[in-house]
């Protein structure tokens, strides 16, 4: 049984229909190694073991009678905590939401149910879903499995870790500006960033809000590319308002073959120096592109400079999560603002314009947006994707720090400001492109890297693929030796 523990959940799903493991054998042995390992690793924080056994006993017995229940029949996995799971809390790690029990499933715990998915924990994420580390004051700070004292990355950090760890089968978690991205990176696995609205955000939001958020976005994450993909498909469709009406259809990948794609690289920018154990490894991957046969350039830009992206992105992000604060926090953003001066570039300033933006302004803003969204459709027809790091360092030693703007990163022995991390995220998240988070492999002090494979609005499937085959040439997720 130990090499299930980092199998892709495409094996586990064949081997359960052929009947080769039971649902509840496979549920129970991943539960054993989540009673040795996730002690250290405090990744899964929420439990409905009980429940999760009696489904599995009823996936066993349908079975039995010939029944399939989906592409994920009797596949044990974990969610995010921020996802609504009937009977469970949704705390967004926020003390005053402690209390919070979820009276009914989100979107998307619908769809994995409904693909025959046996859901077990919920995995730990920073206070309001907003750091790239994952800790709080409920269930307290989660670890990364190739170095406890470093970050499993965030806000799906405690997904990531679980995952690497071999602790569940498939994972699923959600992205504003990095959280699925970052954290793959950082613990060595797979992370879909959907295009923005195809698969519903609705139960996925603090108590009682039921409008999406702009930029945020749900999606899979995997040790495996096909995993991706299987999921993906389970999850996308046409949420209850939508179902009338419309039907999802997604493209096929645009290429079968590695040498066949059209790849445009952008490889660095003056606002996010990245460290050479991680441009090495990036490097070493876009030779392995293009010896494969692939048409590969690195000039390729959608027309708009680092600068006006990131500060377009900055503010209609910050404006974005605005709509998560109390009242008086969003009065202390209006007090801020007040005071700022036109030099100020902090991630406070940033936060303060963005939140009390007017709505004029964020029209503006939108508009800029949507040309930048053509401008994109442009590049993607003389490019299949475009490959980006996805953060200027490999997993970073845990940092407490309440103020970010101290916070800081080291890039070949310089300190960076911890905020550089969004500006590759940023290249999907502004624009709703879908971008796909996959490992490349190990620096020298044998910490994971990854690279961002960013693709065309609504072809979800051709970043996955590239994925896949990317694997099948360098090699894909590598299991941390303490978990195997």
């Amino acid at each position: 049984m130990d090499n299930r523990a980092f199998a892709s959940a495409t094996e586990l799903s064949a081997e359960i229909r052929d009947r080769r493991i039971g649902c509840v054998e496979l549920l129970d042995y991943y539960l054993a190694r989540v009673e040795r390992d996730n002690p250290t690793l405090n990744a899964i924080v929420v439990w409905q073991v009980d429940q999760a056994r009696e489904r599995a006993r009823a996936a066993d017995a349908a079975l039995a009678r010939g029944e399939c229940w989906g592409p994920l029949h009797g596949i044990p996995m974990t969610v995010k905590e921020s996802f609504n799971v009937a009977g469970l809390p949704t705390t967004f790690g926020n003390p005053l939401w402690k209390e919070n029990i979820a009276d009914g499933n989100a979107f998307l715990i619908e769809r994995l149910l409904q693909a025959g998915a046996i859901i077990f924990g919920k995995t730990n994420v920073p206070y309001m879903l907003a750091d790239a580390q994952s800790y709080n004051d409920i269930y307290g700070i989660t670890n990364n499995p190739w170095d406890l004292t470093r970050s499993p990355g965030g806000s799906s950090g405690g997904e990531a870790a679980t995952l690497a760890a071999g602790l569940s089968a498939l994972g699923a978690g959600s992205d504003i500006a990095g959280s699925l991205r970052n954290p793959a990176h950082y613990c060595g696995v797979y992370g879909h960033k959907p295009t923005w609205g195809l698969i519903s955000t609705r139960g996925h939001a603090p108590p009682g809000i039921m409008t999406p958020t702009d930029i945020s976005v749900v999606g899979p994450m995997a040790r495996h590319a096909e995993d991706l993909d299987l999921a993906l498909r389970a999850l996308a469709g046409p949420d209850l308002l939508q179902r009338a009406a419309w039907r999802i259809e997604l493209p096929a990948a645009r290429r079968r073959r590695l040498g066949e794609f059209r790849v445009g690289v952008w490889a660095s920018s003056p606002l996010c120096r990245i460290d050479t154990s991680v441009s090495d490894l990036f490097d070493r991957a876009i030779d392995a592109i293009a010896r494969a046969g692939a048409t590969v350039d690195f000039a390729a830009r959608p027309g708009l400079d680092d600068e006006e992206h990131i500060r377009l992105f900055m503010l209609l992000l910050r404006a974005a999560t605005a709509s998560r604060m109390r009242d008086e926090d969003f009065v202390r953003q209006q007090e801020i603002v007040a005071t700022l001066t036109d030099d100020d570039v902090s991630d406070r300033a940033a936060v303060a314009r963005g939140a009390t933006l007017l709505h004029r302004a964020w029209g503006a803003a939108n508009e800029r947006r949507t040309k930048l969204r053509y401008a994109w459709q442009e590049f993607f027809k003389r490019f299949d994707v475009l490959l980006t790091p996805v953060a200027a360092t490999a997993a970073f030693p845990h940092d407490r720090n309440p103020d970010r703007d101290k916070r800081t990163v080291s890039v070949n022995g310089k300190t960076a400001p911890y905020a550089d991390q969004l500006f590759f995220a940023g290249l999907a998240s502004l624009s709703y492109l879908p971008a796909t988070a996959a490992p490349i492999g190990l620096t020298g002090e044998g910490l994971p890297v990854g690279l961002q494979i960013i693709g065309p609005e609504g072809e979800d499937l051709t970043t996955i693929e590239f994925a896949r085959l990317l694997a099948a040439e360098i090699g894909g997720f590598a299991a941390p030796q303490a978990y195997t």
